[in-house]
């Protein structure tokens, strides 16, 4: 829209419209009446020029009466021609038989004598009435008047006196009178344009700055203020708008400071927030919401509840709105396990109208998970207990029903009561030991330790049981011609360890190498640094881990042959042991491994090449 169309349709113009329409309407209202009553007083101004004096009359009628025609047309033009009028153009005498007797006109003397045909002076004579009329001739006006001529004795009409004028002098006067009034009531229509267009100027640009602010409002800014130009209503609707930016600035800063105080209790809850409308569109999403969906917040956004959560065909809108209630959600699938806890209530007003529905979703992956490891955990433990000691009752019951007096029997019962109350107390030790690595107590001593030398002593052990034939701490028996090959970096290795820990680990990760691998096995240790990390590895050449039982080889109370297991002693718990024990002196452990060919377990250490002359001065 161009401003000349949009001036047309502003309200200056409209104000100054009606304003100069309003004066056009007066000034023609108020000319119309003074053009007729200045025409009216001019005519009758005139007509009251064109009567003739009284005494002329008189004298009129006396010729008329008198017997001597012609010394009285004599006399008459001489009367005639002494009327000082400058407005007759004529004036004609006529006797009672319609003849005239004299006129003014020194040029038309030849009509003295001769009938009249006017009809108006026999109508004036006959009916004894003055006439008067205008008429138009042509282009110009005249004004007729014939008066009755009495006697005085007896009132008979003697003749009548016909004067006609022409009016354009008073017409004249008139037009110039009008002229002069238009050109004052055209300059009066500009002067008040001017000022319609000031006046209305003045009224509309306080509403103008009225506007501005309250776009100005609406854009979110409030800092300018509408200038008050006085104590009228437009002054007082100004101070009204000032009120009104301040009120909806502090209302908009309040309403804002809710609003960021909600986003960041929203954007920092570990919790996800989803908030419908009454139709159970959502209308707010939180960030974790929206990771827990796995959905973008655009595609979260103006979408069914019951379509973005996939509860459509167990749960309808009014359901969750009239009786909310909680619902558990599992969104497992390949390669992500969650489990969502979802709590619904419905968003109330004050007058108890229902306008929408909160869920709250809560992560209870892991608090699942928890127990159906503790479950499992105290399945495992009751499990790995009840053998032995079902064991152990079995012998002492047989012993106690006299197998004690049977010098053969008696020893090997209480050899293998032996066998497996040593083994429930490993187990028991080595729950101990988890539980303390769980709750934070279990203590970690480390000191400066040159971790060639560790190693090697570790491994020097293990050849001698398997010299001795010895039993390990862990109860195998070392009978078979294992072979331990050592393959050390030269470079000596300084690393800050628990040693206790640490051989611990070593121990398991051993006892478990002689006790897969075949007779005559070899089992191979390294020991190198690379990207300030200290790698051991220890590898056997025995049955292999399955590809599947990898993941969940350091799981506790797991076992790849379980059957094998128990009948060399183990408990399952070494494995979890040991990664909890590296991992608390900020190390790492992983195994590789295939199955029939044999298994690798590593180590990684943190580790500070350090000089060796630094050791050397103590």
């Amino acid at each position: 829209m161009n401003k000349r169309f949009r001036f047309f349709q502003s309200i200056d113009f409209k104000m100054a419209l009606v304003f100069v329409l309003m004066l056009l309407v007066t000034l023609e209202i108020v000319g119309g009446v003074f053009v007729t009553q200045l025409e009216k007083k001019n005519v009758q101004t005139f007509e009251n020029q064109l009567q003739l004096p009284t005494y002329v009359n008189n004298s009129l009628t006396n010729q008329l009466s008198r017997d001597n025609t012609k010394k009285a047309d004599t006399t008459i033009r001489s009367l005639l021609s002494d009327v000082d009028n400058n407005n007759e153009n004529q004036v004609q005498v006529v006797d009672s038989k319609g003849t005239i007797r004299g006129t003014n006109q020194v040029n038309n003397q030849s009509i003295v004598g001769q009938k009249s045909v006017v009809t108006d002076i026999k109508a004036a004579i006959h009916n004894n009435k003055t006439v008067t009329k205008t008429v138009q001739s042509g282009s110009t006006k005249y004004f007729i008047k014939v008066t009755p001529l009495l006697r005085s004795q007896n009132g008979d009409v003697v003749g009548a006196t016909y004067i006609k004028a022409s009016l354009n002098p008073v017409y004249a006067t008139i037009n110039n009178i009008t002229i002069i009034y238009l050109a004052a009531a055209a300059i009066a229509v500009l002067l008040g344009i001017l000022m319609s267009i000031v006046i209305s100027r003045a009224i509309t640009r306080p509403i103008d700055e009225m506007k501005k602010q309250t776009l100005q409002i609406a854009r979110g800014d409030y800092s300018g203020q509408v200038q008050v130009y006085g104590k009228d209503e437009l002054g007082q609707l100004a101070m009204a708008v000032n009120n009104l930016s301040v009120k909806v600035e502090e209302s908009q800063e309040s309403t804002e400071s809710e609003r960021r105080r909600l986003d960041s209790v929203l954007s920092n809850m570990t919790d996800g927030v989803l908030a419908t409308d009454r139709r159970g569109n959502i209308i707010i999403v939180n960030y974790e919401a929206a990771k827990f969906l796995d959905l973008a917040e655009e595609h979260i956004i103006g979408h069914s509840i019951l379509d973005i959560l996939g509860i459509q065909d167990d749960y309808s809108l009014r359901q969750l709105l009239e009786k909310p209630e909680e619902i558990s959600l599992d969104y497992t699938h390949e390669g992500r396990d969650l489990i969502l806890h979802a709590h619904f209530s419905s968003i109330q007003r004050e007058s108890g109208f229902i306008s929408g529905l909160v869920c709250v979703l809560r992560d209870v992956t892991e608090q699942q998970k928890i127990d159906k490891d503790r479950k499992q955990f105290v399945s495992n433990v009751s499990h790995e207990l009840r053998t032995p000691l079902t064991s152990v009752h079995s012998y002492i019951e047989a012993l106690q029903d006299g197998a004690w007096k049977d010098g053969e029997i008696a020893p090997h019962f209480l050899k293998v009561a032996q066998d497996e109350t040593d083994r429930m107390i490993r187990m028991i030790n080595d729950l101990l030991t988890l539980s303390r690595m769980d709750s934070g107590t279990q203590k970690i001593n480390k000191e400066m330790v040159n971790l060639n030398e560790l190693f090697t002593y570790i491994l020097d052990q293990f050849d001698m049981i398997m010299k001795n034939g010895n039993k390990t701490e862990q109860g195998i028996d070392v009978n078979n011609n294992y072979k331990i090959i050592r393959k050390f970096t030269k470079q000596t290795l300084w690393v800050e360890i628990d040693t206790d820990r640490f051989t611990q680990v070593i121990d398991n990760i051993m006892n478990n190498a002689m006790k897969y691998s075949p007779d005559g096995g070899t089992i191979t240790c390294e020991l190198y640094e690379t990207h300030n990390q200290v790698i051991l590895s220890v590898t056997d050449q025995g049955l292999g881990i399955p590809k599947n039982a990898v993941d969940h080889i350091f799981d506790r109370f797991y076992r790849v042959d379980k059957a094998r297991s128990r009948a060399q002693g183990g408990t399952g718990l070494g494995l979890s042991i040991s990664r909890e024990v590296i991992e608390a002196q900020g190390g790492h452990i992983w195994v590789k491994s295939e199955e029939g060919k044999g298994s690798t377990f590593y180590i990684s250490l943190p580790y500070e090449p350090m000089e060796e002359d630094l050791w050397d001065e103590n």
